[in-house]
């Protein structure tokens, strides 16, 4: 076995990397075992066509939290963010276009080419979901109470929540509104116009397996609107170098720290003895012996595949078995020899800077879900685009392009047996022609492609289910919920076991928040161990 190490984390994505960076800087003997042959995770840049590198499968910038990026110093080991100059752009089945972002004057204008009564209501709808993001910001620095802890679970709760005790009626309805209802009829309650609620409701099921009716899917629209870039908040940006960059950035900084990072190292199981973790078993025979073990992988995967079923409490198992995974996404890479022309808008301009959605209505979104649920896939994919090449000329040969298309729904898995081995070309093609739909040169321009069905998120990754978000962000999985009762304070079901990554409290995206609060966890308990 090898030598004792005071955390060894099981995963080397960002939100392991920011963890063993805080233990390491706290003077702990840290050591990451990832399975890839880089670290990062899904925050990843590769080559995937001769002379074209792009952001694998996280794509974008916002989430990433300013106190990450300030004390890992991730700006000065190389990390630079490019805000868009404008958040989204979305064609119109009319032949139109809405363009969100760049301020709210501008915003105004493009709303009043579909109702002056959107523009007017914008400002309010701005305000108030600001207020909720707010509160929002501090609950995800905090750490979840224990139900277990009892009294001190209830002063946290009291605590975390004192910012929305403090605030007036309307703030509460908001909050309830937000966190209960589906984004249909909240959006409903705001705005008249289609494409207006499109641009809004989109948000809504991003990386999230479900309609816009579904209950509960006002609130993945809020969890997307809480981010910052640059010190201005709401905004969205793309990171020079793509997404690898944020975590080559982030590599640096925890191998400064002492952190001892192993890659091509997949872990097949923990070790445990007498109901603790007391380190991990590769792939190759090797057993890493620690104080503690850190998982950064899919709750489901760390319960259901590396943890032995007889060191798990049967309850408890079947919690995990229940725990819901699966974000109906595809994701793709595409190399360019050209900008995309859209009919609608079709000089080169900021919109191709944006984040391009191609679902055109909230029905559009629906039907996609339906589609999906029915036969495997929406006939009529709902189509992210971001074209980072734009505003990174490093990614592409002079003149062409990269383009990053993040494509729902697709069934975590295939009705009837069938394998998305099978069809990953098929779909493939139906998500450029979605895009070539409303721009008609797009398809004849692809020189070569990258495609992840959910299973290849999966196996790539690890995501199961190609759940980018590491279970679904729904109410039951949410906050002391996730991953489950009792274990929302990133404890896991053995002592000496945590939780670091997105299936841990705030959830998914690359914010770096599971990782940091999961360490000042593991610290708290490394000073007093029977606290643990």
């Amino acid at each position: 076995m090898s030598g004792k190490y005071d955390a060894v984390l099981v995963g080397g994505g960002h939100n392991g990397l920011v963890c063993a960076y805080y233990l390491a800087r706290a003077g702990l003997s840290v050591r990451i075992c990832e399975r890839r042959d880089v670290v990062g995770g899904a925050a990843v840049t590769e080559e995937f066509h001769p002379g074209f590198r792009n952001s694998v499968a996280s794509y974008t910038v916002s989430l990433l939290n300013p106190v990450v990026i300030r004390d890992m110093g991730l700006e000065a080991l190389g990390l630079k963010v490019i805000n868009r100059p404008i958040s989204n752009f979305l064609p119109t089945e009319d032949g139109r276009y809405l363009k969100a972002g760049g301020g709210l004057e501008k915003t105004q204008a493009e709303f009043r080419k579909f109702s002056n009564a959107d523009a007017e209501r914008l400002p309010e709808y701005y305000e108030r979901l600001e207020a909720v993001a707010d509160v929002l910001r501090h609950v995800a620095m905090q750490t979840p109470p224990n139900p277990k802890r009892k009294l001190s679970a209830a002063l946290s709760a009291a605590s975390q929540l004192f910012p929305v005790a403090r605030g007036d009626l309307q703030l509460h309805q908001d909050i309830l509104d937000l966190f209960t209802k589906d984004a249909r009829s909240f959006l409903n309650a705001w705005f008249d116009s289609d494409p207006v609620k499109a641009v809004f409701g989109f948000d809504a099921v991003v990386g999230n397996y479900a309609s816009p009716d579904t209950p509960g899917s006002a609130y993945v629209l809020l969890h997307h609107v809480f981010g910052e870039v640059n010190g201005v908040k709401g905004a969205w940006g793309h990171a020079v170098g793509g997404m690898g960059a944020i975590t080559q950035a982030m590599r640096k900084a925890c191998e400064a720290a002492g952190v001892e990072i192993t890659t091509d190292a997949p872990v097949k199981s923990l070790l445990v003895d007498d109901g603790e973790a007391v380190g991990v078993l590769l792939e190759n025979g090797e057993e890493i012996a620690a104080t503690r073990v850190v998982s950064n992988v899919n709750p489901k995967l760390l319960y259901g595949r590396l943890t032995p079923a007889d060191a798990l409490d049967p309850e408890f198992k079947r919690r995990m078995e229940g725990w819901r995974c699966g974000s109906g996404t595809l994701r793709m890479n595409v190399a360019l020899s050209e900008l995309p022309q859209f009919t609608c808008l079709p000089e080169a301009g900021e919109h191709h800077q944006s984040g391009i959605i191609i679902a055109p209505t909230l029905d559009y979104m629906d039907r996609a879900f339906t589609d999906a649920k029915q036969f495997g896939w929406s006939r009529k994919p709902i189509v992210e685009m971001l074209i980072p090449s734009t505003v990174d000329d490093s990614l592409a040969p002079p003149g062409q392009h990269v383009a990053s298309l993040f494509c729902q729904q697709f069934a975590p898995e295939l009705p009837d047996g069938k394998s998305w081995a099978d069809f990953r070309e098929e779909v493939a093609d139906l998500a450029i022609e979605t895009v070539n739909d409303y721009a008609p040169n797009f398809k004849q321009s692809v020189l070569g492609r990258m495609v992840l069905t959910p299973q290849d998120l999966e196996d790539k990754f690890g995501l199961i289910g190609g759940d980018i978000m590491h279970g679904a962000m729904s109410l039951d999985q949410m906050w002391a919920a996730r991953p489950a009762l009792g274990h929302g304070d990133y404890r896991g079901a053995l002592k000496r076991l945590y939780h670091c990554g997105a299936g841990a409290h705030p959830g998914g995206g690359v914010t770096g928040l599971p990782g940091r609060n999961a360490a000042r966890e593991i610290l708290k308990d490394a000073r007093n161990p029977l606290a643990a």
